[in-house]
């Protein structure tokens, strides 16, 4: 007896001094135990007759060390004393075992975690009267199994009860219910994170991760581990560390304003099809070239003139450069002969200049000119819609070289005047009143560009 019981000792001081140093957790407990036999013990000599026994006897110390090997599964050994009281008052049994075990323990993280346990041992029954069954020579082969419950009180003490139904195998031979109870102490540099990597090498301790990458997390799968990886939640190659690229242009998504587009590394990845240095995103006219300050546009020309509108003092009226976009007519001037020119008419099928008020017109209009030396006119010729097409085509550019000669002849410079037939092409009111007939036949001013 005295052989199992320093047997006991000795592993459990190894153990302890085991836990010290070990990278992977320890459990120690310490306890009582029940003993109940469920049976007589039968041997070559003495018998324990379950009778003469209490059901139950408390006794103690129950001792353990455990080893977590793998995920819940751990590997550990035992001890256990107690005295059997003998209820017919003879000697009472004397009770010692020393057994390794395995213990699987399920929902470890939670608060109460079960557990199921076997192993084998050796086991020493026999009353203190010097008997045979007393001898730890002749201990005998126990097997058993076992559940119990695991109460989690902080990250290193847990309390625990368990039972296990254990058989003998040769005298004393026969079968008995072993209940533990007691509390337990955690050894170890521990795995907070439980990810099987020890928290003394977890290089992330405090977060689940995987052995390859000691302990640390690889959250999108590129095979680079969140502390190494600048995109930690989107999978790219190492070469950009671990950032992805979608459009290959060089520019990682996560500084790419355009990532399904490949586009240029100034323009923070996106394309610029016009190449003004605008942005496709940010150009109002991607496909042609323009200025910044007119949002990747090209400035228009609305009158046509050559000069820029941003540049044309007179954007909507046709002007020379070296009049910065104005024509050298103004329109002001143009209104001012078609007002003087509005009282200039000719007769029917007539190209002749008759009346004293057409002669004042004319004389008039040579005064405007004079004021404007640098306006150049077209004069345009019209005819009412009476006679054909081309007949009234022909009668419209007489009267317009007919108001040409009167100016030439009251002194403008020819270069000055300009004719162009409308015919009947610009009628007054469709032509068809009398009245609007005769408005018809008639004379207009435009700028000559």
């Amino acid at each position: 007896m005295k052989s199992l019981k320093l047997t006991a000792l000795v592993l459990l001081f190894i153990g302890t001094v085991n836990a010290q140093n070990s990278d992977n957790p320890w459990l120690i407990s310490a306890g009582f135990n029940s003993v109940g036999l469920q049976g007589d013990f039968t041997g070559n000599t003495n018998a324990l007759l379950q009778n003469d026994y209490q059901s139950q006897s408390i006794g103690v110390p129950s001792l353990s060390v455990f080893r977590t090997i793998y995920g819940g599964l751990s590997l550990g050994g035992q001890f256990s004393f107690n005295s059997l009281i003998n209820e017919a008052g003879s000697s009472d049994a004397e009770f010692l075992s020393i057994d390794a075990a395995l213990k699987y323990g399920f929902a470890r993280d939670s608060k109460v975690s079960p557990f199921l346990k076997a192993g084998f041992g050796r086991s020493s029954i026999g009353r203190n009267d010097g008997s045979s069954f007393n001898s730890a020579a002749n201990a005998t082969d126990t097997y058993f199994g076992g559940a119990g419950l695991n109460l989690r009180l902080n990250d290193r003490f847990s309390a625990f009860v368990e039972s296990s139904y254990r058989a003998t195998q040769d005298a004393p031979k026969g079968n008995y219910l072993q209940h533990t109870a007691g509390f337990a102490y955690g050894l170890g540099a521990g795995d907070a994170d439980k990810d099987g990597v020890s928290d003394k090498k977890d290089k992330c301790p405090d977060v689940f991760g995987l052995k390859e990458f000691e302990g640390c997390p690889d959250t999108d799968a590129d095979g680079i581990p969140d502390n190494l990886d600048d995109c930690p939640e989107e999978a790219g190659p190492k070469e950009n560390n671990g950032c992805p690229d979608t459009d290959g242009d060089g520019v990682l998504d996560k500084d790419d304003a355009c990532k399904e587009v490949a586009g240029l590394v100034e323009l923070n990845g996106c394309p610029d099809a016009d190449e003004d240095g605008i942005a496709d995103a940010e150009d109002e006219c991607p496909q042609e070239a323009g200025d910044a300050e007119n949002k990747g546009c090209p400035w228009p020309d609305t009158d046509g003139d050559g000069v820029l509108d941003k540049d044309d003092t007179c954007p909507e009226e046709a002007g020379t450069v070296e009049g910065a976009g104005c024509p050298d007519t103004s329109a002001a001037v143009v209104a001012q002969l078609n007002e003087v020119g509005s009282s200039i008419f000719f007769a029917a099928e007539s190209a002749k200049l008759m009346g004293k008020k057409v002669m004042t017109a004319l004389a008039e209009i040579k005064k405007v000119l004079d004021e404007n030396p640098k306006a150049s006119i077209i004069i345009e010729g019209h005819a009412s819609t009476d006679g054909s097409e081309e007949y009234n085509q022909k009668l419209s550019l007489k009267r317009a070289e007919a108001v040409q000669a009167k100016l030439i002849e009251l002194g403008v410079d020819s270069s000055r005047l300009v004719v162009k037939p409308l015919g009947e092409s610009m009628p007054i009111n469709g032509d068809d009143a009398v009245e609007d007939k005769s408005k018809s036949r008639r004379v207009e001013f435009k700028a000559n560009i």
